[in-house]
């Protein structure tokens, strides 16, 4: 990973959310504004920070991605689209009826989803049990990554995996929380208060780095990090904003699960052509 990356990247998250917003769109439902803001770690992971294979989706000394904050598939299904995973044609269909690209992710179906997700809370207890399955084959290189979101930090199981991962010194597992203080009924201060998320895990005993979630070099940076420390489990905290490079989603709980209409759409995708919301 090295910042002659970065050029590339930014033109994949450009092109990841122009995606997210044609798909939503053309879906009448979703999840946007949590997929826009995870867009920058995505798409790192994804184009510089994980070993994978599109042509070898089975590989196994592949890095492994879960995201457990599954109602934000359109921005898997875009990095997977990108990536190569399957054509990109297939986005136009998502939550269609027959569709591989369901509501929340189906390992079943699609080529690089790891494992089925979207019941909150239980992502990072998963990325566990591909960790210690890695280990029992012997495979020390591969490292899971689980991106959760900031509201579903208020499940318990995410706390027992926390001491799990610690318990068993699980360095191949990378934990990234997308913090952008909005949920589904609001501020997460206010629905049920996650407090110093950093604090949270250190106590649990994670290593702990924080970044600006929208900045690739500091992504470059925490992955790089966080790939060199095999101690014990890190979690990479990075601020982000709900709907980011959309200028009337931006910071709005609202567009947690709401499609925008035609109109919006149209104004979503002319704000990114004219580069004024990256």
């Amino acid at each position: 990973m090295t910042t002659a990356d970065i050029p590339t990247i930014a033109r994949t998250c450009r092109q990841m959310r122009r995606d997210i917003i044609e798909m939503v769109g053309a879906a009448g439902s979703g999840h946007p504004g949590g997929s826009l803001s995870a867009v920058e770690i995505v798409a790192t992971l994804f184009g510089a920070a994980m070993e994978h294979d599109p042509a070898r989706p089975d590989l196994p000394e592949r890095d492994r991605f879960v995201l457990s904050k599954g109602h934000a598939a359109p921005v898997l299904y875009a990095a997977l689209a990108e990536s190569g995973y399957f054509p990109r044609e297939e986005l136009s269909t998502l939550r269609k009826l027959g569709s591989r690209l369901q509501g929340h992710p189906d390992a079943r179906k699609l080529p690089g989803v790891e494992v089925s997700t979207g019941s909150l809370g239980q992502g990072l207890a998963l990325a566990n049990g591909l960790a210690l399955a890695l280990r029992l084959d012997d495979n020390a290189a591969s490292t899971v990554y689980c991106l959760l979101g900031d509201g579903e930090l208020q499940e318990g199981e995410v706390w027992e995996a926390a001491m799990l991962a610690a318990h068993y010194r699980l360095g191949n597992v990378v934990a990234i929380v997308d913090l952008n203080g909005l949920q589904i009924d609001g501020p997460t201060c206010e629905v049920m208060d996650v407090g110093d998320v950093g604090a949270k895990f250190a106590a649990f005993g994670w290593e702990v780095l924080t970044c600006d979630g929208h900045s690739l070099h500091e992504l470059l940076a925490a992955f790089g990090a966080a790939r060199l420390h095999r101690g014990g489990p890190v979690v990479i905290v990075a601020r982000t904003m709900k709907g980011r490079g959309v200028s009337f989603m931006e910071g709005l709980c609202d567009w947690h699960g709401k499609a925008p209409n035609a109109e919006q759409c149209a104004t979503a995708l002319s704000e990114m052509a004219e580069g004024s919301a990256l």
